[in-house]
């Protein structure tokens, strides 16, 4: 049971090992992408048709024809990664061996649909994946494996989830065995540790002038590659930064204000008299561009000590 890239790779692990048989998927419905809004399967459907498999699309998987549809498989093993609902307890209870879930974080850092956005967002020097029981209680359940994985100083939502889903098809794999032999003492998570990491909403997505260069910098990573972050009034537009680096220099100038500026080169001030280098970015109704292309069209005439965030 899964829905997006990150589950696909779990899924095709459990076909191409011998061990399993994968009666059934089960995934969100097909949802329209794009300006023309096409109607488009998700990665783990494409993996099931791929190979057969039957798919369930549930709206709503609670009272389901679907969930009824699974029960009478009668399967051994529920398996879920990123399925985006809540498993009901009747439907949990079907797996004879145990329903189990991938889950993005070092749990119990983490709960909920944002996990890897949270960990790049503050700071973290690592995350990983956790194998958890299910119960129906968000990410609540005891633990039966943890991995860990790096946070380099590059990597963005995109690169973790790509390494995690390779991360947590590999720890599943090695984790089942154990648990169909019954060899996996549960434990349960900290409930004092417990910190949560709900949904990015859309205000969230804005910068603020009260981050330093680095909190910026975690930012923009964390919303990469969507749906990115923003300042409000940028050089009198709405812009998403989509690379910046933190420098260990620092100023005098107020946050927002030019620091630097040449044709290749464009640093800001941030708080704490922080400074950082802006790589990439996107003002409203226009392309992402490299900052050499902007300080030659939309930047032009940008000057040193010139505040150019949230000025009128």
């Amino acid at each position: 049971m899964g829905t997006p890239a990150f589950a696909a790779p779990i899924l095709e692990g459990l076909i191409q090992t011998n061990d399993y048989e994968v009666l059934a998927v089960v995934t969100q419905p097909d949802r329209p992408v794009g300006r023309k809004r096409i109607l488009t399967p998700s990665p783990v459907k494409e993996v099931a048709l791929k190979h057969g498999i039957e798919v369930l699309q549930p709206q709503k998987l609670s009272g389901s024809e679907e969930m009824q549809r699974v029960i009478s498989l009668a399967p051994d093993l529920i398996v879920t990664a990123a399925f985006g609902q809540f498993l009901p307890t009747k439907l949990i209870a079907a797996a004879k061996v145990g329903a189990v879930n991938v889950h993005g974080s070092l749990l119990p850092k983490y709960r909920g649909g944002a996990p890897v956005q949270y960990a790049i967002m503050n700071g973290d020097q690592e995350t990983g994946v956790t194998i958890i029981y299910m119960v129906k209680k968000m990410d609540a359940g005891d633990m039966l494996a943890q991995a860990k994985l790096p946070i380099g100083p590059h990597d963005d939502t995109g690169s973790i989830f790509a390494k995690m889903s390779i991360l947590g098809r590999d720890t599943l794999l090695a984790t089942l065995p154990k648990l169909v032999a019954g060899e996996l003492v549960a434990q349960k998570q900290d409930e004092s540790q417990v910190v949560f990491s709900p949904t990015i909403k859309p205000e969230e997505e804005k910068l603020s002038l009260t981050l330093n260069a680095k909190q910026i910098d975690w930012k923009v990573r964390a919303l990469r590659p969507a749906p990115g972050a923003y300042f409000e009034n940028f050089n009198g537009k709405r812009t998403k930064l989509w690379d910046v680096t933190p420098l260990a220099e620092t100023t005098s100038l107020p946050a927002g204000a030019v620091v630097a500026v040449t044709k290749h080169e464009l640093k800001l001030a941030a708080a704490d008299g922080s400074v950082y280098q802006v790589n990439e970015l996107q003002p409203a109704g226009k392309p992402r561009m490299q900052v050499t292309a902007y300080l030659n069209g939309v930047g032009q005439g940008l000057r040193e000590g010139q505040v150019i965030i949230g000025a009128k």
